[in-house]
């Protein structure tokens, strides 16, 4: 019989480097074009604001958390992206080009998944699975 059991030690490392060298890249960039822009605290309306809380803002905090507390973490980046969609693309009705928010927020996706598997490890070596 073949053996079904799985090593994910390997692949396991290679999703959380690279979650981790994105979210550092994500973080540096979206820290240089908000920079680069001199946004002013006065030239920003209410909308705005909401929007900047949960991209940019929530985005960073939540790849931030997820370097000591991946499940966190991603849920706060990727909740982040997904009330920046409904809140400034669905509820004030502007139009949201592109998958570049998505992209920014990628880390997310990869730390949620590096969470999600170490979770399934650590059941089925309490459960006593092996495959």
């Amino acid at each position: 019989m073949l053996n079904k059991r799985h090593d994910w030690g390997l692949p396991l490392a290679v999703i959380e480097l690279f979650a981790r060298v994105g979210s550092v890249a994500s973080i540096t960039l979206l820290l240089l074009l908000f920079q680069a822009e001199a946004l002013h605290p006065s030239d920003i309306g209410p909308r705005e604001w909401v929007a900047l809380f949960f991209f940019p803002i929530g985005v960073i905090v939540g790849m931030v958390i997820a370097w000591r507390k991946e499940g966190l973490g991603a849920t706060v980046t990727l909740g982040s992206l997904l009330s920046f969609y409904l809140v400034y693309g669905y509820l004030f009705r502007y139009h949201i080009g592109g998958w570049w928010f998505v992209v920014f927020a990628s880390p997310g996706f990869l730390f949620m998944l590096h969470w999600l598997l170490c979770r399934t490890g650590e059941r089925r070596a309490v459960f006593g699975h092996s495959h």
